[in-house]
């Protein structure tokens, strides 16, 4: 079978389909991955093929410069582009990242699955240019849940709009989306979905193994979250648990662009008072503006926490869904500084699962910071808490049985049709 999957271009809204697309490669199927801006090159290093389904300009990038004031206005070369959508500047320009991919990606999406023939689309919950893309095209989907910590289709997150303004999700009834289906012709309608997966663990909203489910007329199937940040070569230390506890720092792949690294030396000074070894995972921000850093901190540059989080007892972050997910993963307390988009959500997830605190960024100052570390440290009850989430997320179905699942059900439909 030909399989598209779709994702926009993000690590943490691309990166969790790699294990489903892998497990297609695997059992023979012909794989096309449609993406664009710094995804491509990631895919690529993934062992991945991909189709850049919006080569005029890097939409990340393009991003950044809007963040920064830098965008190109009326009147200039860029902004009038004749190649470019109707509005992208624009929405660059107001900071609606899921709003410019769904613009930019979405012809270019139904194009590659086209040229590719494909029988099946796979795409992201949050990625409407695949749930367009599905419907032009008249294939059967599967749309994925990229986050272990909410559902797209939750009412908090959904509300009556369909839109969260915490997230960032693109409304269904969005102009941008209403704009794309006339232009597309497609109308209201909506894809042949063979089944909504949901990776969350069951205590944390998700399906029991063995519970059937069915939520508007379409099947929901649980599946394992499988980590997968990047491939790298290790350094030896990332293969041992230290003598005394390992802290994972990060602040994800976008904050640090968007900061002037304050807020980072802030948490630095706060954990170099403590007998920890502090791992800092960060390729964006300019460390030599920082000052010297405390002793007890290792500068890991970009390390996948996939590959080390193993031998840490405790990971401080921003509240990304990736990061959350792949410390439940490995049964790693947490320890929650939310910034913006979901991840105020995130935390709060964390929080009632008790596998985790979280803190406001705005008072983490060092005596608050050290007192919920050496917390999260001594009090048993969270690495507990962790390890039952960890073992709910193993028994789960692998991508593997959900994607012979989903093709299996595709063959049992033409069969009938």
């Amino acid at each position: 079978m030909r399989i598209l999957f779709a994702a926009a271009p993000g690590y943490g809204l691309m990166l969790p389909l790699v294990p489903l697309v892998w497990a297609a490669r695997a059992a023979g199927h012909e794989i096309l991955v449609a993406t664009t801006a710094y995804m491509t090159k990631v895919g690529a290093e993934s062992g991945l093929p991909i189709a850049n389904v919006f080569p005029r300009r890097d939409v990340g990038a393009d991003l950044m410069l809007a963040a920064a004031g830098k965008a190109p206005g009326p009147g200039s070369a860029d902004f009038e582009d004749p190649d470019l959508p109707t509005g992208y500047w624009e929405l660059a320009g107001r900071l609606k990242p899921f709003e410019l991919f769904t613009l930019a990606s979405t012809g270019g999406t139904i194009t590659a699955g086209r040229d590719f023939g494909a029988e099946l689309i796979v795409y992201t919950s949050d990625h409407q240019a695949g749930r367009m893309a599905a419907v032009a095209l008249g294939i059967p989907a599967l749309e994925v849940g990229n986050r272990v910590s909410w559902s797209m289709r939750d009412p908090e997150v959904t509300g009556t709009s369909g839109h969260n303004d915490r997230s960032g999700i693109v409304a269904d009834d969005s102009p941008v989306v209403a704009a794309l289906r006339a232009e597309l012709g497609i109308g209201d309608r909506e894809p042949e979905l063979i089944a909504r997966i949901d990776p969350r663990a069951p205590s944390m909203g998700g399906l029991a193994h063995d519970e059937p489910d069915v939520r508007d007329g379409t099947p929901w199937w649980p599946m394992r979250y499988v980590p997968f940040n990047g491939g790298v070569e290790l350094p030896a230390w990332a293969l041992v648990r230290p003598e005394r506890p390992r802290i994972c720092l990060t602040l994800g792949t976008v904050t640090p662009l968007l900061s002037d690294g304050g807020a980072l030396a802030s948490l630095l000074q706060g954990l170099g008072e403590l007998d920890v070894e502090v791992i800092l995972a960060d390729h964006s921000t300019d460390l030599s503006k920082l000052g010297e850093l405390p002793g007890n901190v290792r500068v890991a540059g970009f390390l996948p926490l996939s590959t080390f989080l193993s031998t840490c007892s405790l990971v401080v972050h921003h509240g990304g869904s990736g990061t959350m997910a792949t410390a439940l993963h490995y049964a790693v307390p947490q320890l929650v500084l939310p910034g913006g988009s979901d991840n105020p959500l995130v935390a709060r997830r964390v929080v009632d699962r008790k596998v985790g605190l979280m803190l406001d960024p705005a008072e983490a100052d060092g005596p608050r910071l050290r007192a919920l570390v050496q917390q999260l440290l001594t009090e048993p009850a969270f690495a507990g808490a962790a390890a039952e989430v960890s073992a709910e997320m193993a028994a789960q179905p692998s991508p593997a049985q959900v994607l012979d699942r989903a093709v299996r059900s595709v063959t049992a439909q033409s069969m009938t049709s």
